[in-house]
Formats: C-alpha cells, structure tokens, sequence
C-alpha cells in the first residue's frame, strides 16, 4: 500500500486489500469487494478497491461529501505543470487500438475476487467483472450492472433490478439467477471467502423475475448497499466447480470492460478489450501487466519505453525523472494515498501477547525518520487505519512518538533486561529476537524495516529482515500465520467498517485479521458499528475502535504514503478526481492510435 494508485474498482472500494505497492500509477478504479485489500507496495493498480480498503456508502455509510472535501487534490507535473486533466492536441479524436503495459511487483494469486485478498489480484479482477453498483470519480456510489437500486427506509429490504442484455464472454446473459448465485456462494461457509461476512448478514435471497433481486436482513445493516459494488460472477460457469482451485482462478469469465487473453506465470497477464461490455468497447485493445519484482527493473523498463505508466518510488519522483526530457514525454501525479503501512503483530507469539512489549517497540520507532529515510519525505505518520482529513479520522489522536527511555522502562517492567551484556535484553532466558517480513522488491518497505532494525537495537531489541516474493508471501506467510511480524499495507476503503480486520471472528487461517488480535471491547464496537444509522453516532464508534486500537497496539501504524504515478503522455483520456486517476480507465485512449475509428479486433 504505498506508492499504490489505488485504483479499485475499489475493488471494489468496499473492503480493504492488502498492498504490494507494486509500481502502479492509479486510483481508485470503481469497485469490487468491500474490505481492505493488501497492497503489495510499489503497485501498479493498487487499492482500486479496495482497497484497499476498499470512506462511506450512499444511505449506508459516512458522510461522502465530508469526506470528499476533505481529500487532497491531485497535484500534476509536467512541462505543464498544474494542469488537471491530460490535455488533447486540437482536433485528435479517441481512437481504438493499441496495448496498454503496466509493471507489477506482484504476481496475482486468483482471480476470483472473493477468494484472493491481494491487490495484485483485484487490480485484474476489476477489469473482468461488473457489479450491481460501484464508485464514481466522487467516491459515490452509482448504478453499474443495476438498472435499479432501491432500499426500504427500514434498511431490511432491497431491490435490485438488473439491466437487460449483459453478456457473459461467453455469450451468456447476465440474469438474476447470476446475482443469487453470487451471494448464496460467498456466503457459504464451504466457499471459504474472507469476504462472507457482508452476505452472511443476509436472511434471505431470491429471484422476483429474470432480472430482479429481492435482498431481506434480520436488521438494519451499515454496509448492505455498499455490499453491492461487489463482482457478481457467473453461475452456469461456477456451479459444482471449487471456486478456490478449479480453473476459474486462473481463466475466469466475466462480463467487464476487458476479458482473459492470457496469464503467463512469473511473466505477464494479458488482457483484452470486450466487444459484448454494455457499457462500450474501451478504446484500448488490450492491458498487459508485466510482472516485474524488482522497482529498479521496472524503472529501467519505464525509462526504456516498455511500459506506460509505473508508481515511482520517492527518490524516482523527485531525483530521477526531473528535466526537460521527462516533462516532454510524461506526466506525473501526486496525492496522498487511500493506504497506510504498519508493522503488524503475530499475537501468538509469546512476545508480542504483552502489551508493554508492544509499546516498547512502538515508542521505540521514530515514525518521522522513516519517512524521511524510506519515503524521502513523501508520506505522512499514521496512528490508526482512516486517512488523515476523512470524516471517521479521529481528532485528537497522534502518533506515537519516539520514546527511547520509555521504551526501555517499558521492557523493563515486562521483565526484560540485557543480563549477559551482549546489548539484547532476554527474559526467562529468551532474548528478545524476531524476524520483520515483507515482500520482496518492495525497496520502501525494506528500507523501512531496515531502519526499525537500527532503531529497535538502540532499546535492546534483535530484529531480522527477510523478504518473500509477493504471491508467496501472502500464500504461505500472512496468510497461515507464519510469521513474528511483517511489514504491510492495507487499502483504506470509502466506509469506515474494518470489522473484517479486526473482529475476532476474523482470527482464522485465510481471515483478513491474521495478526490474531482479538478483543472482546473491539469486537462490540465493530458489530455496533454496521448496526448504527446515525452518521454522528456512527462516527463516535469509529472513533472508540481507533481509541481501542491505539491502546492496545496490535499494529505499530506507521505512515499514509503519497502516491506518485507517471504515465506517458500519450494515454490520453486521464481525468484526475478525487477517486484518484484510474476510475475512467476503461474510457482512456492511446494517442498514437487516435486516427483509427472502428474497433480493432
């Protein structure tokens, strides 16, 4: 989640990812699944969900327009610096044609978006599915694949009616009978989704006619509309399959603006435009995500024309891609991103199950120095998980700051001390030794645990730093527990909801809260939360979750980076909005391909 262009579709914006910070250039993209998304760091895409993530909902969430005039604008660099919107030269047209090259630190691990929890896999996955609903450039919700939306002043019913004439790739039509299916699924406890608990809230679900969804709940539900900017996926395709390892995971069919061409694994997926999208052909023929797990390589990659657009890394955006050369042929972009990264906790390890060892190493960290060390300057410090100026950011509180003396009270008092002189403080004959996690090519990341390794030996503290590429790392390390710690981002999503974060019900192999963090205070909170009508109320529960999680530590929050995307000057069509610079993608053009006026297929 760093350099993310946070783009989701939000993934879907609903529901928070985690990040690779891959090397994207975007922004919030329009939606797709509504909880944080791991962002892999230098990401191409990132967060386009969601998160991220994945800020508030229509009737459901927090005040958008509070959050919205808070958000700060996009600044734009080039020759003509200040410039909002990628001009056009008089007279070009948008024309189809042309390929499309990203450069991706990660490679995704599947495609269903309900499965996989990884920006790298969301970033795809938005441009291959539609949902009944999704974000505008205002981070709004609106209609997508539903002709109709509507929800009964109670909250407990809603009725979607679905548009005429969605087409499947394959030719199929999209009916109601899809929708149903996709909820039923999801929320099935066999499909294994760390994203069930949306559905799960559902009492019940059923088709009134070919393109109409009756949705009832037991109780009002906070997140029930934005529940819907969620990817509907196709029954015909998917009954009787295992959704986790059958093919779709690899080969999915959906009904979005592009379609599968191929996946080449370790190398590149490859994407085409839909000529069936109802809602147009996109001008570009086809995306191609080069999978590149090292930002250096990338870079050079960019530099040598082989790819469109990247998520520079801080030293790149202000030392490297300066001069008259580089105003001539690119743009680049910077806004503070929907992400933070965070050191996070294994709560069973016998270490970090103590609160003071927790702070030790909190105060321990000068989060400013990080900053400056690992992002240049470019990030703000951060004390919990909402963006600083959005209406759920608590006021009052700050983050930790850097406390040497009172960190080493701290390990004192938990009854650590150095015994033997060697500089590491032990207890009960354990030194206190751990190893930090990340993924591999993520050079902000590294940087950053190699600093915390330096600022934690100061108190006494060994750290090891390992990395693991991305897919890898997310498979067989965060997401089975298998780790002290580890160095990650989270897309903040437009609602507030993290109970698919936090929750104690979360704490399972596969769940989002695999830090393990449980607390029965917290807990209640966040089931008040998506019960709560009243936007203040509301935004008072948020504001305890917030209190809870900076008590307690589970994370050491460190920073909200800037995003800092380039792109070539020829891809026009870019309209930089408050959802970031890739929720029209779909409508961008290639200027080399502006004379063409037909389709290419």
């Amino acid at each position: 989640m760093i350099n993310t262009l946070l783009f989701k579709k939000i993934l879907c914006y609903k529901i928070p990812f985690a990040t690779s910070n891959r090397g994207a250039a975007m922004s919030a993209r329009r939606t797709c699944l509504p909880v944080p998304a791991l962002l892999s760091a230098a990401s191409i895409l990132a967060a386009r969900l969601l998160v991220t993530g994945v800020l508030a909902a229509g009737l459901m969430a927090a005040p958008l327009q509070a959050v919205a005039a808070a958000k700060p604008a996009v600044q734009t660099e080039t020759a003509a610096a200040g410039t909002a919107a990628q001009p056009a030269v008089q007279g070009e047209r948008p024309g189809y044609g042309g390929n499309l090259v990203f450069g991706s630190i990660g490679e995704p691990s599947n495609l269903n978006p309900y499965i996989s929890s990884d920006s790298a896999s969301h970033e795809v996955a938005d441009l291959l599915f539609v949902a009944p609903l999704r974000y505008n450039k205002n981070l709004e919700l609106e209609n997508w694949a539903a002709e109709d939306f509507t929800m009964s002043e109670d909250g407990k019913r809603i009725v979607i009616r679905l548009k005429k004439g969605i087409r499947w790739e394959d030719g199929k039509e999209l009916t109601a009978e899809d929708l149903v299916f996709t909820i039923r699924l999801i929320a099935d406890p066999k499909t294994g989704s760390p994203y069930a608990e949306d559905f799960m809230r559902i009492r019940e679900v059923r088709s009134l006619d070919k393109y109409t969804v009756e949705v009832l709940y037991d109780a009002y539900y906070a997140r029930a509309k934005v529940s819907f900017a969620s990817a509907i996926l196709p029954r015909h395709v998917l009954e009787g399959q295992d959704v986790r390892t059958g093919s779709f995971a690899r080969n999915p069919i959906g009904a979005g603006p592009y379609r599968m061409l191929s996946w080449d694994s370790g190398s590149e997926v490859r994407l085409a435009a839909s000529d069936t999208y109802f809602g147009g052909r996109p001008y570009i023929d086809t995306i191609t995500y080069r999978i590149i797990p090292d930002m250096a390589t990338m870079f050079m990659e960019f530099k040598a024309g082989r790819l469109d657009m990247m998520g520079l890394t801080p030293e790149q955006y202000l030392r490297q891609t300066k001069g008259p050369a580089w105003e001539e042929r690119f743009r680049k972009y910077r806004y503070l991103s929907s992400a933070y990264t965070y050191l996070g906790f294994n709560m069973r390890h016998p270490f970090f199950a103590d609160k003071k060892v927790r702070w030790a190493i909190s105060k321990a960290l000068d989060r400013e120095e990080l900053i400056k060390g690992a992002l240049l300057g470019q990030g703000v410090p951060a004390f919990g998980p909402y963006k600083p100026g959005t209406a759920f950011y608590h006021p009052t509180l700050k983050a930790v700051a850097q406390d040497v003396e009172g960190a080493k009270r701290l390990l004192a008092e938990a009854g650590f001390a150095d015994r033997d002189g060697d500089g590491i403080v032990e207890k009960d004959g354990k030194k206190l030794e751990f190893t930090i996690l990340t993924n591999q090519g993520n050079q902000e990341r590294i940087l950053c645990a190699i600093i915390m390794q330096q600022q934690l030996a100061a108190v006494g503290i060994h750290v090891n730093v390992r990395t693991v590429e991305w897919a890898a790392f997310i498979r067989e390390f965060v997401n089975k527990g298998a780790f002290d710690a580890v160095i990650l981002g989270w897309t903040i999503t437009p609602d507030p909801d993290l109970y698919q974060v936090w929750h104690s019900s979360s704490a399972v192999e596969g769940g989002l809260n695999f830090t393990w963090f449980k607390n029965a205070g917290l807990d209640k909170l966040l089931e008040q939360g998506r019960a709560t009508r009243n936007e203040e109320e509301r935004k008072a529960i948020y504001y305890g979750v917030q209190e809870i999680l900076h008590a307690e530590q589970p994370y050491c929050f460190l920073y909200v980076p800037w995003s800092l995307p380039i792109v070539k000057n020829r891809i026009r069509g870019i309209e930089p909005a408050i959802a970031g610079i890739g929720w029209n993608m779909e409508k961008w053009w290639l200027a080399d391909e502006g004379t063409r006026s037909t389709p290419q297929k």
